[in-house]
């Protein structure tokens, strides 16, 4: 059986680290466009660099919960091939022992620079003045999917949804696309379909199954029941 699972902030925010949607958390205290757009980038380089780097010191400071352990466990132990799509920009899942992520919207651990494409594991604090490794140019950026971005790795979901056997969606929120519209793509394939939010997403109602509550408890439980063995209490 192949498996394809998408994970989304929910899994994430269980381990501290907030969403853009949450009241009082770093999010709320910035506009969207200033620092998670192309032209905010353009406008104020600094600003976004600050940004981001308090994000990046709330990841690194950040531990993996049960459900990230569970999604490892499932790809350590599982008959068949589990793939995890995430739309999260933080490290947790390979810290859990995950392997072969696939973070389609980038990794904030890493840097890219604008001017000659180039990658490189960034440092905890990012600035204007950094140059790139490659090219030197002073245009070195977070290596992450900003809104009006294509997200990263299309070809390969696009793949993997089209061949596998059931679809499970992690603490995603349903708003986004296109990882919104996984689930409906997966099932014009043909498969199954499962839903593990803490409350309902945008697009609930296309899952053939739905579970809410926690991130770190339902997602062990479900694991255990794929490798057949007793749940957690």
């Amino acid at each position: 059986m192949k498996i394809v699972i998408l994970t989304g902030s929910g899994i994430s925010a269980e381990s501290g680290l907030g969403t853009f949607r949450d009241e009082g958390g770093l999010w709320s205290q910035y506009a969207l466009e200033d620092v998670a757009t192309p032209e905010g980038f353009a406008r104020d380089s600094a600003l976004v660099h600050d940004f981001y780097n308090a994000r990046r010191a709330n990841c690194l400071d950040a531990v993996p919960n049960a459900a990230h352990g569970a999604l490892a466990r499932l790809q350590d132990f599982t008959k068949g091939d589990t793939v995890i799509v995430t739309q999260n920009i933080d490290d947790l899942h390979e810290r859990a022992g995950a392997r072969g992520v696939i973070h389609m919207h980038g990794e904030l651990l890493r840097a890219f620079c604008a001017a000659c494409g180039h990658r490189w594991d960034a440092l905890r604090e990012m600035s204007p003045d950094d140059a790139c490794p490659a090219c030197g140019a002073q245009s070195a950026r977070p290596d992450v999917v900003w809104f009006g971005e294509m997200p990263y790795h299309m070809d390969v979901i696009d793949g993997h949804l089209a061949t596998c056997d059931l679809f499970v969606a992690v603490g995603t929120s349903g708003a986004v696309y296109p990882a919104a519209g996984f689930v409906a793509q997966a099932r014009r394939h043909g498969a199954r379909t499962l839903e593990l939010n803490l409350e309902p997403s945008d697009v609930a109602g296309l899952f053939h199954e739905t579970r809410q509550g926690p991130a770190r408890l339902l997602v062990p439980r479900w694991v255990d029941e794929v490798l057949g063995q007793p749940p957690m209490p």
